[in-house]
């Protein structure tokens, strides 16, 4: 199966899942915004690829706008070059629009982690020489104030259905794009990657997740980004398609 067909079974195999309260509305933006997510897989993620990000689910001014996984809309817009159609979801939260490309919210995490590829390949197409970018779970949940609910945070009758058709996606990803290195953007990415990975020849990290909400992140994430991959062994990888000078916080 190629990516492309991975992630419509993986949208697919979401659509019956009920959830239970705290969970008052779902959205899943392979399914309304499929035409800029298609057009991200098909100029980016076509291919194998030695290093896979994994994030754990969108945001609500990020992918539950663009398509893209930490898709905030000025950096898909300006940055990745990308557009499309985004429809209506059912069950529209009142205090949750989707706005498209329009939205005016911007997203940190996206900013951070787009613009922390901009910063240190420049372009797009040096970057996804050596990276792709999922989210494991690609549904953003919400309760009845219009709260965003991490999948870590439902109980295990829901938790453990979604975990089990994202975690076969997982597999599949893996099979497709055949990495040497698969990083958790994440505590909670991590564990899903070693809970479904059972290769030794590919070696599992993680980074800290970009959100305000990790106070880690607001202090240098881009330099601690660095770190880990050096000690990875990423950082020697990609060296030769850094932008000079991108590195920072005493890498060398």
């Amino acid at each position: 199966m190629n990516t492309i067909r991975i992630t419509r079974q993986l949208a697919v195999d979401l659509a019956p899942l009920v959830f239970a309260p705290p969970v008052t509305h779902v959205y899943n933006p392979l399914e309304y915004a499929w035409e800029p997510h298609c057009r991200y897989l098909e100029r980016y993620g076509l291919g194998p690829r030695p290093v896979l990000l994994i994030g754990m689910n969108p945001g609500p001014w990020g992918m539950a706008q663009t398509g893209i996984p930490f898709g905030d809309p000025v950096m898909v817009r300006d940055w990745l070059a990308l557009e499309g159609v985004v429809k209506q979801p059912p069950g529209l939260h009142p205090k949750r629009p989707v706005e498209g490309f329009a939205c005016r919210r911007r997203e940190v995490s996206g900013s951070r982690l787009w613009g922390w590829a901009r910063d240190w390949f420049e372009t797009p197409d040096r970057f996804f020489r050596y990276f792709f970018v999922i989210n494991f779970c690609p549904l953003c949940l919400f309760d009845l104030a219009g709260k965003n609910i991490t999948p870590n945070q439902l109980p295990m009758k829901d938790r453990h259905p979604l975990e089990e058709i994202c975690g076969r996606a997982l597999r599949r990803y893996l099979d497709y794009y055949q990495p040497d290195y698969v990083i958790g953007v994440g505590e909670f990415a991590e564990r899903q990657i070693r809970a479904v990975l059972n290769s030794h020849a590919i070696t599992v990290g993680r980074i800290p997740h970009p959100s305000p909400a990790n106070p880690s992140a607001n202090r240098g994430w881009s330099e601690a980004v660095a770190r880990h991959f050096e000690a990875l062994g990423i950082l020697a990888r990609i060296r030769p398609d850094i932008k000079k000078g991108a590195v920072s916080g005493g890498m060398k």
